[in-house]
């Protein structure tokens, strides 16, 4: 099961780019003392968050993302789909991606096995201390997906299989 780790990316000066710490605030707040659940607000990103990852099995990141869609649109990339969008040449408008960080983790082989990127696509990205009105609409979408991750990441392993026959059954 192991630990997860919640990123909330961007800048709430920016208004749209700060979906990300808005989203990690929300779930956050909706779903107080999660058991082996750390939240942290990753700003514009460094590579100071590189150390977070150390024995995370579970890393959720929320992020302003160009989904080349409508504002407000939520998207989740899971795992390698995670890792193609990250990869596909869109570059960060921060100093330092996600995709750098992803890769000094792989470099420190501390890469999360179970990872997802949630993107909102903004509509407006100027100076404002307040979501628009179609991200901030969005954010309980992206919030409930998280939630979903979380719950099922967080599930036993399912039983293998019972070659030997045995009962697997519990008696009362």
């Amino acid at each position: 099961m192991g630990e997860t780790l919640i990123l909330g990316v961007g800048n709430v000066l920016l208004s749209d780019d700060g979906a990300g710490v808005y989203a990690m605030r929300r779930l956050r707040e909706s779903v107080p003392g999660l058991i082996s659940v750390r939240y942290i607000d990753a700003g514009t990103l460094s590579f100071m968050l590189a150390p977070d990852f150390e024995d995370v099995t579970n890393l959720i990141v929320f992020d302003a993302a160009d989904l080349k869609s409508q504002p407000g649109t939520v998207a989740c990339f899971i795992n390698n789909e995670m890792d193609d969008f990250l990869y596909a040449g869109s570059r960060s408008v921060h100093e330092v991606g996600l995709s750098d960080i992803m890769d000094f983790s792989r470099l420190l082989d501390s890469i999360p096995p179970n990872r997802a990127l949630i993107g909102i696509q903004p509509d407006v990205v100027d100076w404002g201390e307040f979501p628009s009105e179609a991200v901030a609409e969005a954010i309980p979408r992206a919030v409930a997906i998280a939630r979903n991750l979380v719950e099922v990441w967080s599930l036993p392993p399912l039983l293998p299989s019972n070659p030997s026959g045995v009962s697997l059954h519990v008696q009362p």
